[in-house]
């Protein structure tokens, strides 16, 4: 006896699943510009590499004779796939069923992608797009069944957090975000959200005028403008195909797990390249600014530098990049958004990164032009010293190779916050070190003599010249300070020799981290 009727059963089941919140709701979803949750797969892997994991899961109803009336699946699609060829895990949430918002079955295969991700030792991608739990709950308005989740069940955050510290977790905002959604995206080591058409709440309008009597869109809320600058997410991207394509470049930096190393690749740059440009980019005037990003570009493997969260803490830059074909976390501050100081965003945004690359082992270099930490008012608010100090302790405990090219200025407490320990430390001759920066120093040292003189503004002048000779890289390369003082056409050569040395030590670290990455 064949059992063809059940085969048959299980085709029309998968086949009313495929069909996701059916015609009518897929149109109206393309018609905003959207593409449905399988679409965006299927866009961000490999072609025809995605297997489903539980594509009939779902609720059924049946007839009296036993035949099936109904079927909605679950609002939630996973399965595994390939990136470039390597494996990985792959979900969201279906927004042409309830919104996004969780149904029985696609709560559960929700929360089973970090369980998979981790069982599997592969990386996780979260497309999404949808709104929380829902007042009438996951099974509906008429739902019954056992309330909550049983006592002995597992925080369900816990593997979540358990992700991080395993394998790459990156997820893409893709149309409205909010509730769980919205903190599954932030749980993760690279976000990024689509302007316009996505954003970011932990409560849509109704709620939030509801709570608070206050009237705002979904985009004032918790659109791309809000939240490149807040940090809830990373990057934003101009359409949904280049936040796949922001993804899968991420991930391309990156081992598959904790127990493997970052892939290296064939570079046709050539490492010993020293392009003059680097000889003047730095000013000698010490108060003119200069491009940092072209500063990398000279030194880092062509076109292979990542930026992360560029708009939130803007005067520290953090990415990925290579060096010979080897994955380093980059580093740098930026003397165009406050002389290069570290705000209380840009410590979180250090701390995030460090931890990232700790999680992962991958080598830190960090291109220093540090000033302390940001003063004043706003910043004795936002409670930067906490913050930043929070980012000093990171760098002090964590355990990769890290290397530090001091550019120009390194003060104070915050410019402990890069360099790690035994790291590797060249310096520049435009380099400047010490407790302060000079213009500061001065005011505090000698503010009774500036006052006192004839021409306070003429002795002020004088002192910061005078001074400013005494943090010349010379010293501290003549007392061993430094591991070197180069000329700056040197600095690819020497990192692409240094990346060689640490190889052997990266393998020494592989497994999970005593601190792993915490959003």
């Amino acid at each position: 006896m064949s059992w063809q009727k059940d085969v048959t059963e299980i085709e029309n089941r998968r086949g009313l699943a495929k069909a996701q919140g059916g015609e009518e709701s897929v149109a109206r979803h393309h018609a905003k510009g959207r593409r449905t949750i399988r679409e965006r797969i299927d866009e961000l892997l490999d072609a025809e590499s995605f297997r489903e994991t539980g594509p009939i899961a779902g609720a059924s109803e049946l007839n009296e004779d036993g035949t099936l009336q109904s079927f909605t699946p679950g609002n939630f699609v996973l399965g595994t796939g390939r990136i470039g060829g390597r494996p990985c895990v792959a979900g969201g949430e279906d927004f042409t069923l309830r919104g996004g918002s969780p149904n029985v079955a696609g709560l559960r295969k929700s929360i089973y992608a970090e369980e998979m991700a981790c069982h599997l030792r592969i990386p996780l991608v979260r497309l999404h797009e949808g709104g929380g739990g829902s007042v009438t709950g996951a099974k509906g308005k008429d739902g019954g069944g056992p309330a909550g989740d049983p006592v002995f069940a597992a925080p369900r955050f816990a593997i979540v957090a358990r992700a991080l510290g395993m394998v790459p977790v990156a997820a893409a905002a893709l149309g409205p975000v909010a509730g769980l959604p919205a903190s599954r995206l932030v749980a993760a080591h690279f976000s990024v959200m689509v302007r316009g058409t996505a954003q970011v709440l932990t409560a849509g309008p109704a709620v939030v005028e509801r709570a608070l009597g206050e009237q705002r869109t979904k985009e004032e809320l918790g659109g791309a403008e809000i939240h490149a600058k807040s940090g809830v997410v990373d990057n934003v991207a101009d359409s949904e195909p280049e936040a796949l394509s922001q993804i899968r470049a991420f991930l391309g930096y990156l081992p598959a797990n904790v127990w493997e190393s970052a892939p290296v690749i064939e570079c046709a740059d050539d490492r010993n390249r020293s392009d003059d440009e680097l000889l003047s980019i730095v000013p000698r005037e010490r108060r003119h600014v200069y491009d940092m990003r072209a500063l990398l570009h000279h030194v880092l493997d062509r076109d292979s530098f990542f930026e992360m969260g560029r708009r939130y803490g803007p005067g520290l830059i953090v990415g990925l990049a290579r060096l010979n074909g080897r994955v380093a976390g980059i580093m740098a501050n930026d003397c165009r958004f406050y002389a290069g100081a570290m705000t209380a965003a840009a410590a979180q945004k250090v701390r995030r990164f460090i931890e990232m690359c700790e999680t992962f082992h991958l080598p830190i270099v960090n291109f220093v032009d540090e000033p302390g930490f940001m003063i004043g008012l706003e910043a004795e608010q936002a409670a930067t010293i906490r913050y930043g100090t929070a980012a000093v302790l990171t760098a002090a405990q964590c355990s990769v190779p890290w290397a530090s090219i001091i550019v120009r200025k390194v003060f104070g407490v915050a410019g402990a916050a890069h360099f790690g320990p035994n790291a590797y430390v060249l310096s520049w001759p435009s380099a400047e070190t010490g407790a302060l920066p000079i213009e500061g120093g001065v005011a505090v040292a000698f503010g009774r003599e500036i006052a006192e003189s004839d021409d306070p503004q003429a002795t002020r002048l004088d002192l910061e010249k005078e001074l400013a000779g005494h943090q010349s890289p010379f010293p501290r390369a003549e007392s061993f300070a430094v591991h070197d003082l180069i000329d700056p056409r040197e600095t690819r050569p020497a990192l692409c020799d240094w990346m060689e040395l640490i190889e052997p030590l990266l393998s020494t670290l592989k497994g999970p981290r005593t601190f792993t990455y915490k959003p």
